[in-house]
């Protein structure tokens, strides 16, 4: 009896001593410093846009939340032409993150371009609105009007180019013979209208846009209306125009210029894309970022607050990437 009420004293002895030590593992484990989200460490290229552009102000917001939630990464912000630059760099991989609109994906898709097979999205987040320019003065009230003056049309590597070239088609306009392109950007196409060296200029971004919200309250300007039936004509066509709707610009987008008119236009998604080069793990922080940091952001970069979970995944015409899909499987209700 003795001896077997020995054994079981160490029995009892044996099974304490290792849940004891299984539970001060768990304690050391939770008491040490943990890694970084899963680990990421590394550089990391995110293409922007132009300096003065809303993808290049949401960029420089971004990377300030990325920097909070990977510390071991290394981020690059690179500032670009626009949509279709950024994914010639993303789609090649001189860079890992980019923002492209849906429409210029799908050219880029569409005409086969290098690395166009790997492209991924992420998040659809805001849509872009174009914007038509025009001093207040200007005898220009439609696209059609724009026959024979000095148009901005964005730089050859961005989505303004694209729409602008589309709408002035579908106006009945030829983009080459029928206006004088100006080949510019948005960090530069104000200060040239208030110098009269352009008689109207597309822009095509959130809103509202800050270069053009600035060029409003000191210089007196116009939003040419975009109607429906110009968007009719786009979406009668194939292949990248679905993507294009019509949008009406909220009278408080540019109070100055609007002077309380809510002005109808052509809208189009943007995208945040990588490619299936990029690390699983990496493409989940990223994406849990974006989400996360909507409103932070939004206080800053307005058209971010429009940045929606229930629509993020609807990255149409891009798969999405294995890693944004791990995101949203883990935050589905």
């Amino acid at each position: 009896m003795h001896h077997a009420l020995s054994r079981f004293g160490r029995r009892r002895t044996l099974q304490t001593g290792a849940v004891l030590a299984v539970v001060l593992g768990l304690l050391a484990w939770w008491l040490l410093p943990q890694r970084d989200e899963g680990g990421l460490r590394g550089p990391l290229t995110f293409s922007t846009g132009v300096p003065s552009g809303v993808y290049q102000r949401y960029g420089e917001r971004l990377e300030d939340a990325l920097a909070k939630d990977m510390p071991e990464v290394a981020i690059r912000l690179r500032t670009s032409e626009g949509s279709q630059q950024n994914l010639a760099r993303v789609a090649t991989g001189e860079a890992d993150f980019t923002i492209a609109t849906a429409d210029a994906v799908a050219t880029y898709l569409r005409d086969g371009r290098p690395g166009a097979q790997r492209l991924r999205g992420c998040v659809r987040l805001y849509d872009d609105y174009v914007q038509l320019v025009v001093p207040r003065d200007s005898d220009i009230r439609s696209a059609s009007d724009l026959r024979g003056k000095r148009v901005g049309v964005g730089q050859e590597g961005s989505g303004v180019r694209l729409v602008a070239d589309r709408l002035l088609k579908a106006a009945g306009l030829d983009p080459d013979d029928d206006i004088t392109p100006v080949p510019v950007g948005i960090d530069t196409m104000p200060v040239r209208l208030t110098q009269g060296q352009l008689d109207a200029f597309f822009w095509s971004g959130g809103l509202p846009t800050g270069a053009v919200q600035e060029l409003s309250e000191r210089f007196d300007i116009r939003l040419v209306p975009l109607e429906a039936a110009l968007v009719a004509k786009l979406q009668a066509a194939t292949g990248p125009t679905r993507f294009y709707r019509s949008a009406m610009m909220p009278a408080d987008a540019y109070p100055e210029a609007q002077q309380g008119q809510s002005v109808p236009t052509v809208a189009v998604p943007n995208l945040l894309v990588t490619t299936d080069r990029t690390d699983a793990g990496m493409t989940e922080a990223f994406t849990r970022t974006v989400i996360n940091s909507r409103d932070r952001i939004g206080r800053e970069v307005h058209a971010a607050q429009l940045v929606d979970l229930r629509t993020a995944i609807y990255t149409d015409p891009l798969d999405v990437h294995e890693g944004a899909k791990d995101y949203y499987r883990s935050v589905k209700p």
